[in-house]
Order: structure tokens, then sequence, then C-alpha cells
């Protein structure tokens, strides 16, 4: 073994020792770990390698045998990854997890040759939300189970910060069987002023770090978003990561906000044949969710209904200093369902779910004149604990994942 894999293994083993194994996301228990082959994607800061680093702790190997590679390691600005893997399992490796994979050029290629030629090695990567998986080979993209690991739930914040351990709850059992549901939620438990601090800081787990600097640090991971993550994109000139991000001031001083993409190219000077594309991009990067029309296919080319910054946390840091309090609402509402539902802007009423369930979003006084008659339909409310017939209250959508 060269010294220079030597000094890689004696850093994932340091990684591995220092790792936390508390608080755990839900994706941890979802993934089928038995896969030879396993691809994470998500946005920054959402705990990609803290996830992966935990699960291969829990393999209970030494370092020679299970280790952490970060691809963006200067190691790898002058050394092969097939050759080094093939050095790896030469010495008696059997899991080799590869961390921000899209920093390295040919990817794709290499791991699925990796694949081929190291049969008894498994292989975990991850990468950034906006990796492009065009660019795996049609074999990689068959072998290869992906996920996509999503912000924080209000469920998972709760048990991170010590408050609550809360059930998940599936939508179908949501919004068909509230009574037993009751049942689940400890006796006092007071969901709502919770919820109000995760509306401002719950996003991202690393903010838990410091919450005093939390909308500070949020402008700064967006800033990095743009400038360096989207750099990867291929066909993205990032020069204009200036006018991308004058795009998602404007948006955010707006949502929901209704493009109309001549004006928007006009405030942005991004020509108008772009926008669709760099919208497609901010919300492949998970700084803003495109909702289209009920019933329309989407396409990267069809002007959405409504643009949404993508979560709470972003909201509060980025729009202005009073955030309408509807717009947390629905913002809310859509961050938590859409990590694993479809979410489109119906004729009548919010939102409506996989083309089959409708929502109004709002507060105590919201009727039911604007869903009146439209089957599978509910009113989501803020103003109360627990659900009553089709009222649903708005913080049990944290409880999905």
């Amino acid at each position: 073994m060269n010294v220079q894999l030597s000094r890689l293994l004696a850093q994932s083993a340091h990684l591995l020792d220092q790792v936390p194994t508390g608080f755990k996301r839900f994706l941890l228990q979802e993934i089928r770990w038995n896969n030879r082959l396993i691809g994470v994607k998500g946005a920054r800061g959402t705990g990609k390698t803290t996830l992966i680093l935990q699960w291969l702790k829990g393999q209970h190997l030494p370092p020679d045998q299970a280790a952490y590679f970060s691809l963006d390691d200067l190691y790898f600005t002058s050394h092969n990854l097939r050759d080094t893997v093939d050095d790896f399992y030469r010495n008696g490796g059997k899991i080799l997890v590869l961390d921000e994979v899209h920093k390295y050029p040919n990817w794709a290629q290499e791991i699925k040759n990796c694949y081929d030629f190291y049969p008894g090695l498994q292989m975990v990567f991850t990468g950034s939300s906006i990796m492009d998986l065009s660019l795996m080979t049609g074999d990689l993209s068959r072998r290869a189970l992906m996920y996509t690991l999503p912000g924080l739930s209000f469920r998972e914040y709760l048990l991170m910060k010590g408050i609550a351990s809360l059930p998940r709850v599936s939508l179908e059992d949501l919004i068909s069987t509230p009574p037993q549901l009751r049942e689940l939620i400890p006796t006092g438990f007071r969901p709502y002023p919770h919820l109000q601090n995760y509306f401002a800081r719950g996003s991202y787990p690393f903010l838990m770090e410091d919450e005093e600097v939390v909308h500070q640090r949020v402008a700064q991971l967006v800033r990095t978003i743009v400038e360096v993550d989207m750099a990867e994109i291929e066909g993205l000139d990032i020069r204009n990561a200036r006018k991308l991000l004058q795009l998602v001031n404007i948006i955010a001083q707006q949502v929901p906000f209704k493009p109309n993409l001549t004006t928007l190219s006009e405030r942005t000077k991004i020509h108008r044949n772009s926008l669709n594309s760099y919208l497609h991009y901010l919300e492949q990067a998970k700084i803003v969710h495109l909702v289209h029309p009920a019933g329309s296919s989407v396409t990267t080319l069809q002007k959405p209904e409504k643009i949404y910054l993508h979560n709470t946390t972003l909201l509060t840091a980025l729009a202005a200093e009073s955030v309408h309090t509807g717009t947390i609402r629905e913002t809310f509402f859509l961050d938590q369902v859409s990590a694993l539902h479809q979410v489109n802007i119906p004729k009548r009423g919010d939102f409506i779910v996989d083309q089959a369930y409708t929502f109004e979003v709002g507060g105590k006084q919201k009727k039911q004149d604007q869903i009146k008659g439209i089957p599978q339909s509910f009113i989501v409310r803020d103003d109360q604990d627990i659900p009553v017939g089709n009222i649903i209250p708005l913080w049990y959508f944290g409880l999905l994942y």
C-alpha cells in the first residue's frame, strides 16, 4: 500500500471517530444498503456526508476494509480514482464511500469501471442535487440505486433538538385516519411554538451549530450554491452567477411569484430563452420550487404557474423583513409534502397532491368555500393541534418523513 493511500485511510478513520451518532436522518433507514452500488444526492447542507459516515461507522470494519474518500480532496487532482480504488481493493478493501463525486471529472465512467472490475467491492457515492445524472452511462444508471436527501422535516427537527420523538405518518393515513393519529402524539405536546422556530432555522442540520447567525449563513449558503456548485452544470456560464443571485432576490421579495418571463428577463438581463433553464437549475439546487398547473406535463421549457422559495428557512432569511404568514404556511406545506409526493396548482384550492388530494392552506378564518364540492379535499390550518373532520393541522404535514 502506498504512503498516500495510507494517508487517505488514516483521514477516513479520523472522520469516522468524530462523526456524531445520536441523531440520524430518516433516509438512513430507507436505503437498501445491501445493494452493491448506491447513490445519494441532495442539496448542500442537508447532511449527506454525515449520513454516509454514520452508516460506514456502523459496519465496524477496519479502515483498510471500509473507507471514506472525498473526491474534492487535493489528492484527486493528481491521482486517478480508478487506480486508487484498485490499490484499495487489492489491499483488502470491501466498502468504499465516495463523497462529492461531481467534483471529479469523468466520475460516472470511472465508478462504472470500478463496479465492473471489482465485483467484491461495495460502493456508495454522494453528489450535489444539481448533479447531472444524464452523465451516468446507461449501465451505471441501471445498476445504481439512487436516493435524494431532502432538508430536515419538522419531525426530524424536533428529534434533533431533543424536543419530542414523534412517529412518521404517511399522507394516506394523515387524511384517512386522523382520530388514530391523535393517539400517537404525546399528551401535552404543543407544536406551534416549535414550528415558529423551525420556520426560521429548521431546514438545515448545520444551522443548529450557531442559531444566532442563521440568516447570514443561509445567505452564504445560497451564494456558494450559485457560485460554486452550479459551476458544475454543463452549458451554464458561471459568469452569470451575479444574474442568478439577482433572480433569486427578485423571487424572494415576491413569493409566491407568478412569473412573467418578459419582465423578469428585462430586470435580470438574462435572455428570455435562458430563463426557464436557469429557473430549472435553481430548482435542482433546492433554492426554489417551481409549481406547475395540475394535469400539465412538466418539462424544463414549461413556465411554472408559481415559484416559491424551497423552504421556510430560505424564505425568512432572503425575503423582505416582514414575510406574509400565508406565504410561510404555503411554503412549509409545499416543502414537506413535495419531498415524497408530486404537488401541483389546481384550478380551485391552493395545491393538489398526486393529482388526487386538494388542499386549501390558511389560518383560523379559512372556510370551506374554495374547495366546496371537490372530492378528496381538505382544509389545512395552523390554529389547531388536532384534526377535525376534513380540517388538518398544518404541523401534521411535518411528520411525513
